[in-house]
């Protein structure tokens, strides 16, 4: 699923451990969602919406 976690993480000039750490998961999980190599899971996904204070809608795109 392509997303735009790293346009919105290098908007708020946050590392990717940064986001991590606000998501409680690692930087590797950070990395494969923003390269597209692991889709979250619903509830994680609700959870990076509420960091961004967007609606998931503007965060990750359909292909």
């Amino acid at each position: 699923m392509k997303n735009r976690l790293k346009v919105l993480r290098a908007e708020r000039d946050w590392r990717q451990q940064d986001l991590a750490q606000r998501l409680e998961v690692s930087r590797q999980s950070v990395n494969a969602i923003e390269t597209g190599k692991y889709d979250p899971s619903l509830p994680l996904a609700f959870r990076i919406a509420d960091i961004f204070a967007l609606p998931i809608e503007q965060i990750f795109l359909r292909d």
